[in-house]
């Protein structure tokens, strides 16, 4: 008999792939979501398993097409309370053995099951809130346009949810120290190592040999980026790159959408970089095997799967500290680190690499070879230890298989 879990999540994330994995190992797993039955069970989660509050991802939707981006804080507000409200009501109807909550919707739920034995898990998908906001301040200054940043509002709410927590996943040491630094207790805080579908992400033998060839005959060096072009990804780094290295051997291309306070910056790189737009995340590997190398400046995320992504389809990384990057590959060995806002060390390392092409291949190798096989079984092997080691601690333990 394995746990009664309820996941509550106001998006994908990486969450649906982690009830697929948890259901698989036996326990008895419901979503509650604001996504179409059909867009779960796309991710292998089974849709008689999933609660839908549609209306909410309907309206929540159109109001971010419609009304300007200095309204997403109005908008976010309204959202994260409706979303919370509901699931606080419909999901307390039922008996769990844990609960898990994306953060920013779980502190109504997580006060409407403090009388009960329920295990309240808050996931936290980027780094502490205040760490977060600041690092946004400064590159809204940095970039001398608004940018979206967490607000007075959802800075409160999300402090709450750590207080109200039972435990809290973060998915970095990046992440994890800056609970440290804000001074949260540490008992609460569990890395949990998230994962990829290697199924579909794992680079085949034919795509490296081309990949190298490439390099090695001296063609432009191919650099891809995957996700939202944003400033809080590092668009104004991205574009200092591509501006600099514009007249060198080298192919930009960005694959995902563009954010609203990235607009101009991309308008900037046209001519020099292609924007894909956003592509199903079935069309990715093939945007993956077109590189030669991954470039991710962001100056925040908590995790970033397009990373571990990156790593399954053999991509050499060039990304920064504020990421998951330092814990998923070896400086030198798989990848390269940098520091946040440091254009010219990006610069100067694809330069190296397009003057070390047989060092770059052997890097390219090297990925392939340690191929990142940490997929999200192995992610819900992790977070079942840990939810049986907490309700153990806590005296509320109940049987658990795998």
């Amino acid at each position: 008999m394995g746990y009664r879990i309820a996941l509550s999540v106001h998006g994908r994330f990486h969450v649906f792939d982690l009830g697929r994995e948890l259901l698989a190992r036996g326990h008895d797993v419901q979503l509650f979501t604001n996504y179409p039955r059909f867009g779960v069970k796309r991710f292998g989660f089974p849709a008689e398993r999933v609660h839908s509050f549609l209306t909410h991802g309907v309206a929540t939707r159109l109001g971010n097409r419609l009304l300007p981006a200095q309204a997403g804080g109005f908008v976010e507000r309204l959202g994260n309370g409706a979303f919370a409200r509901w699931a606080a009501r419909v999901i307390p109807r039922q008996d769990w053995d844990v609960v898990i909550s994306m953060s920013g919707i779980a502190k109504d739920l997580f006060e409407a099951l403090s009388n009960r034995p329920t295990l309240r898990v808050l996931h936290r998908g980027s780094c502490h809130v205040r760490t977060q906001r600041r690092l946004l301040e400064e590159e809204e200054r940095r970039a001398g346009r608004w940018i979206e940043k967490p607000s007075d509002w959802i800075v409160a709410r999300e402090e709450a949810e750590y207080e109200l927590a039972d435990t809290i996943h973060v998915f970095s040491e990046f992440a994890y120290q800056s609970f440290v630094e804000n001074q949260v207790d540490l008992t609460k805080i569990y890395r949990l190592r998230l994962g990829v579908r290697t199924d579909e992400f794992r680079a085949s033998a034919d795509t490296i040999e081309a990949r190298n060839r490439r390099i090695l005959a001296g063609d432009p060096l191919r650099v891809v980026n995957v996700g939202t072009f944003s400033v809080q990804k590092g668009a104004l780094d991205f574009c200092a790159v591509v501006q600099a290295l514009r007249s060198g051997p080298f192919a930009f291309r960005c694959v995902g959408p563009i954010a609203t306070d990235a607009r101009s910056v991309a308008s900037d790189l046209a001519g020099m970089a292609h924007f894909v737009g956003k592509r199903p995340q079935s069309e990715l590997p093939q945007h993956y095997a077109w590189g030669d190398l991954f470039l991710f400046p962001t100056i925040q995320d908590g995790f970033a799967v397009v990373l571990t992504q990156a790593l399954a389809a053999s991509l050499p990384i060039l990304t920064t500290t504020n990421c998951a990057g330092p814990d998923l590959f070896r400086e030198g060995k798989q990848g390269w680190i940098v520091p946040i806002r440091s254009p010219s060390a990006i610069i100067d390392r694809l330069r190296w690499c397009h003057d070390h092409r047989d060092e770059l291949a052997l890097v390219v190798r090297e990925v392939y070879q340690s191929s990142q096989d940490f997929d999200w079984k192995q992610t819900a092997q992790m977070a079942e230890r840990h939810i049986t080691d907490v309700l153990q601690n806590l005296g509320r333990a109940a049987p658990v298989q795998g």
